[in-house]
């Protein structure tokens, strides 16, 4: 079982040929809502690629929150735990699509919610599980409670630091993965660059994305490069989560770190092939046949 434990939230995606400038007004080409949200978008990921996943997560009391319970359903993802929060809006990304990038505002709505309390509650939906994914899409301190109780209790951890913050030593002690981008990465060496000792600690667990430059894992201290499949980008969005549910699955299967790692940067890469974060995920199908081309 792969628990998914974090933000939900509807994508408003605006496709545009020109990037307005401050006080400037330009015509789209495109406007989609989409289901998204980082803790979403990578249990959408795992379930698609055939995992069992739970999401544990809060909604608004709106018509965003029923799309979103049914569109969960349709891909097989447990919801006993998606609740809905009286009086609230469920979270948005506004997301404008320029050359095949992305700039994104996400408001959080009811993954406020989502409190240490909240997350206590479930305490034995993390314990039962293999992996728990996490991110910083919900109040941090929950994050913290949940890494508590899934170390405590010897349940696997692969955490997101996206958006980034800064990460608290004891996190770095009770993950087990560690899966920042480029840019978060840089910022988290440069936190412990004066503890060797966790600094070495950290690398061990770094799985270090790189969008068209692949992935970076760390073996015997030493930088290991796994490349990225190449294929032509229409929208980025979603692709570090798309590669973080792939990672799971890939380790719940029992593969390696490396395997796991390959896996996932191609599910990642063929994510990119089309509009959406969720819409690009591929299903097993799909990844089997590219990994056998």
């Amino acid at each position: 079982m792969i628990t998914v434990l974090g933000s939900i939230n509807m994508d408003l995606v605006t496709v545009t040929r020109k990037d307005p400038s401050i006080g400037e007004t330009v015509l789209g080409d495109q406007f989609s809502t989409i289901p998204g949200g980082k803790g979403a978008n990578q249990a959408v990921a795992a379930a698609k690629l055939g995992a069992d996943v739970q999401m544990i997560g809060r909604i608004g009391d709106d018509l965003f929150g029923q799309e979103y319970l049914n569109h969960f359903m349709k891909l097989g993802i447990s919801t006993e735990n998606v609740e809905p929060v009286t009086d609230e809006k469920t979270g948005i990304a506004s997301i404008t699509v320029y050359e095949g990038d992305n700039k994104i505002i996400v408001v959080p709505g009811a993954n406020n919610f989502l409190t240490p309390e909240v997350v206590d509650d479930h305490k034995e939906d993390i314990i039962k599980s293999d992996w728990l994914l996490l991110q910083l899409e919900i109040p941090l301190e929950s994050v913290e409670k949940s890494l508590e109780i899934a170390y405590k209790n010897g349940v696997k951890v692969i955490l997101n630091p996206a958006p980034f913050h800064k990460i608290p030593k004891d996190w770095i002690k009770m993950a087990t993965y560690l899966t920042p981008n480029q840019y978060e990465a840089a910022q988290l060496l440069d936190l412990y660059k004066k503890d060797e000792k966790l600094l070495n600690n950290l690398k061990e667990k770094l799985v270090i994305t790189k969008g068209s430059a692949g992935v970076v894992i760390f073996e015997g201290n030493k930088e290991q490069s796994i490349p990225a499949l190449k294929v032509e980008a229409v929208d980025t969005t979603g692709a570090g989560d798309t590669f973080n549910g792939a990672l799971a699955v890939g380790l719940s299967e029992g593969k390696s770190l490396r395997e796991a790692c390959q896996f996932a940067a191609r599910a990642a890469a063929i994510s990119v092939t089309k509009l959406g974060a969720q819409l690009g995920m591929p299903n097993r199908t799909e990844l089997d046949d590219q990994l056998d081309a």
